[in-house]
């Protein structure tokens, strides 16, 4: 998929088969260096001073710090390190996209993270994206493949690969297909590595290694419009599960330099058009501005200091399945293709050979740059279900009977709790939340105090009537009031009623 993670990635292909219409900036001006910059619709403004409304705006790169979400090495520039907190969250989105795919019948694949440079070549990535990829040599030439292609050593290279579209177009291509079997939905979260300009890496907003959560339909022509709907129904809920927003819809149309006819490019326009009309919210059309192999619906988001990131993405591509030579199965072909239906027999009993249409679509765009705008968005008050500290248990002593009471709650609520009769530890159902327990000799108002500051979801305090009663008091004021949380903020209850409390509020939420 030619990522939105980054504007620059398209207007880098076209400007390279429009010279003449390559910008007149320096170079710098589209890099952006300024804070928080993770947009591509700024300009060379964003150099200016930072407005004052705007100084003390939430930098994901100081919160991750604070918040113990991630870390960088000079060993690897542009690889976020995520922390255990950071990839707590991590995988809760990549969690909750998986519950959605079940939904909208994507199946996940794993795909090869290098590829002979040939792959590329045949793509016609290698051609416009060949600076912006890796090489991967091997330092024993005795282990090296043989060299197949003597004209052009260079394809039996291998490269790190920089998007997963030839990926699943290999896949689709490894089985036979019917029109039945159609439309057919791949999604892969494989790390992706772009060899982004040094000067540009900034926090998770500019990376070199990343993960999409990148799909590909392959469609029949008439399926176009409904999987652009479904598409967009997906996109909305996600952004309201997560509570980003408002967005805006924008349609890029056919550049001057393309591939394909002109007839191909109309009906993917105004199948795209179709669709966006029929999602009852407003959208602005950017004409030239499609990707050189389609045109494509970009999800333009507003954040809470009123500045725009481009995030998720749909596009169609009639150039991939091309290259790749796809094709399915269906009676009266030549209808098929222009996604006409028919009940004529005569023409029903002949069947042929059909391209499939392919639709790139990324919801999140790149995990990490959704994660520094939830960074910021959030500042510290997660939801929840996406909170990386859900809930710590403190002790009001050091006695040994509060801290085996603890302890033993703990474990009853991460779902590790030891079985009374065997010793072992049950680890067949884990509840996955996220529980911590401090049971130092600290002052108990000095261990509140760090709890709160931390933003603890729930903090639960023991002592020795706790350990007599076996209740414990809850309080959960750190469940931000933006959640709709409309209980007690000070509960009583038994271990297992807190375990269920907690199992609730992630669920209610997605």
């Amino acid at each position: 998929m030619l990522a939105p993670r980054a504007a620059r990635w398209t207007l880098r292909s076209i400007c390279r088969l429009r010279p003449n219409l390559a910008p007149r900036i320096p170079v710098a001006s589209a890099v952006h260096f300024q804070r928080r910059q993770c947009s591509s619709q700024e300009t060379t403004t964003s150099f200016k001073q930072t407005p004052v409304h705007l100084q003390d705006a939430p930098d994901h790169r100081s919160l991750g710090v604070q918040q113990k979400l991630f870390t960088a090495s000079i060993y690897s520039p542009g690889s976020p390190i995520f922390l255990p907190n950071g990839a707590r969250i991590f995988n809760r989105l990549v969690d909750f996209l998986r519950k959605q795919y079940v939904r909208h019948g994507f199946q996940e694949v794993i795909t090869p993270t290098i590829y002979k440079k040939s792959l590329w070549a045949k793509s016609g990535h290698l051609e416009n994206y060949a600076d912006d990829m890796y090489t991967v040599t091997s330092t024993s030439p005795s282990r090296a493949d043989p060299v197949e292609n003597t004209e052009r050593p260079e394809e039996e290279e291998y490269g790190l690969k920089p998007m997963n579209c030839p990926g699943h177009c290999l896949i689709f291509d490894s089985q036979v297909w019917s029109y039945r079997d159609l439309p057919v939905r791949y999604a892969d979260f494989s790390p992706l590595h772009r060899n982004e300009v040094s000067g540009a890496l900034s926090g998770l907003t500019r990376v070199r290694r990343f993960h999409q959560d990148d799909g590909h339909i392959f469609c029949r022509p008439s399926q176009i419009e409904q999987e652009i709907r479904s598409t967009l129904d997906f996109v909305e809920y996600t952004y309201k599960v997560l509570r980003l927003g408002p967005y805006r819809l924008a349609l890029s149309t056919r550049p001057e330099n393309h591939m394909g006819s002109q007839s191909e490019w109309d009906a993917a326009e105004d199948a795209l058009k179709r669709a966006l009309d029929a999602c009852s919210r407003s959208w602005t059309l950017n004409e030239g501005d499609g990707a050189f192999y389609g045109p494509k619906i970009d999800i333009i988001l507003t954040d809470s200091n009123g500045k725009e990131h481009q995030t998720a993405t749909i596009q169609l591509d009639f150039q991939l399945p091309k290259r790749f030579d796809l094709k399915y199965t269906a009676p009266a072909p030549e209808l098929e293709r222009l996604g006409q239906t028919t009940q004529d027999p005569t023409l029903l009993a002949e069947s042929g050979y059909v391209r499939p249409v392919m639709i790139h679509r990324a919801i999140l765009g790149s995990v990490e740059r959704l994660m520094a705008l939830l960074i910021e968005h959030y500042n510290g008050k997660w939801p929840f279900w996406l909170n990386p500290r859900q809930a710590i248990i403190l002790t009001l002593n050091d006695s040994a009977p509060v801290l085996e009471y603890a302890r033993r709650l703990q474990h009853t609520l991460l779902g590790t709790a030891t079985g009374a009769d065997s010793g072992d530890i049950d680890v067949g159902r884990p509840t996955g939340m996220a529980v911590d327990i401090d049971e130092s000799a600290r002052p108990l108002g000095t261990k509140i105090k760090q709890a709160r500051q931390e933003h603890y979801g729930l903090i639960i305090v023991l002592g020795p009537k706790d350990v007599e009663s076996g209740k414990i008091t809850v309080d959960t004021t750190g469940i931000p009031d933006a959640e709709g949380f409309k209980g007690e903020r000070r509960l009583e209850m038994e271990p297992e009623e807190l375990l269920r409390f907690m199992k609730d509020q992630v669920e209610a939420h997605h």
